[in-house]
């Protein structure tokens, strides 16, 4: 229990503080906490039930970039800000970090397939935003089709 709270809790701040540095609203800013945790949230239950961290890297940004949409629907402020703030959690800084370290070390062989892990969840987090927009397109032109029928 304690180590979800845990992760609730940071990955809510660190959305929050991008939303800060980011210059978000200040009225915003606890929705920019709450699309970046959901997303954290998807990508962590999916990591511990033995999903490929690629796969919940995807599944963690298309639930933040629906959010974002509710959430700049709802409080007439551009998507930007919550997308931004919210994919922040998911970013994957740690591989990319430690592909640099084994770099400046000269350990070439180990950099690779960390930066490589980096490279394609960083690729996972775009298409998971890209095919979210891309659905909620879809499904916005879909109701309007169907009203003016």
């Amino acid at each position: 229990m304690s180590y979800f709270l845990t992760h609730l809790i940071l990955s809510f701040i660190a959305a929050t503080g991008f939303g800060i540095i980011f210059n978000a609203p200040k009225k915003s800013l606890v929705q920019c906490g709450l699309v970046g945790m959901i997303g954290w949230i998807v990508y962590i239950v999916m990591s511990d039930a033995g999903v490929d961290v690629v796969q919940a890297a995807f599944s963690g940004a298309f639930t933040v970039s629906l959010i974002g949409h509710v959430m700049a629907r709802r409080y007439k402020t551009p998507i930007i800000i919550f997308i931004v703030a919210g994919i922040i959690p998911l970013v994957p800084g740690g591989s990319a970090y430690d592909a640099m370290r084994h770099v400046v070390s000269n350990d070439y062989s180990g950099a690779i397939p960390l930066a490589t892990k980096a490279f394609i969840i960083s690729g996972a987090i775009a298409m998971g935003l890209v095919f979210a927009e891309v659905f909620v397109q879809f499904v916005f032109k879909s109701f309007r089709h169907l009203r003016g029928a």
